[in-house]
């Protein structure tokens, strides 16, 4: 059986990517390592890549340069859900940051494991979590 490294990408689909890159380049303090009109890529950590893709701006296949191959379409609806991992220490930076940037903690989750959550909200309504160890039993 082939086996699986771990998720390399997570994709958000944003209506405003100026908006949206100002609230992960500003509250989120993630540096952008290539960017366009329809998509920006962020490093989060242990090889993981964020995405922001311009809703309706990636409905057709993408032909990338020198024949380096295609992307296949994709989009998305509504709010989704995904979870940053963060070591317990930085829990009260993180609430500190989003108090001096007016981002409202909408939800905070104590695990049974010892795992502590919080929850907000981005620009788009996306629900994003900080997740300390604790949450998952990987985790």
């Amino acid at each position: 059986m082939p086996t699986l490294n771990g998720v390399l990408e997570t994709a958000l689909y944003v209506e405003d990517m100026t908006r949206a890159r100002a609230f992960f380049e500003e509250v989120m303090e993630l540096t952008a390592f290539t960017a366009d009109h329809r998509f920006t890529a962020y490093d989060v950590g242990r090889s993981t890549v964020l995405l922001l893709f311009a809703r309706g701006e990636t409905l057709e296949t993408v032909t990338l340069p020198r024949g380096m191959g295609t992307i296949p379409p994709h989009d998305g609806q509504g709010p989704v859900h995904m979870a940053l991992a963060i070591d317990v220490d930085q829990l009260t930076a993180w609430e500190a940051r989003f108090s001096e940037h007016g981002v409202e903690i909408e939800g905070r989750t104590h695990w049974p494991k010892g795992g502590e959550s919080l929850y907000f909200r981005d620009p788009d309504g996306h629900l994003l979590e900080l997740a300390t160890p604790g949450v998952w039993p990987n985790y």
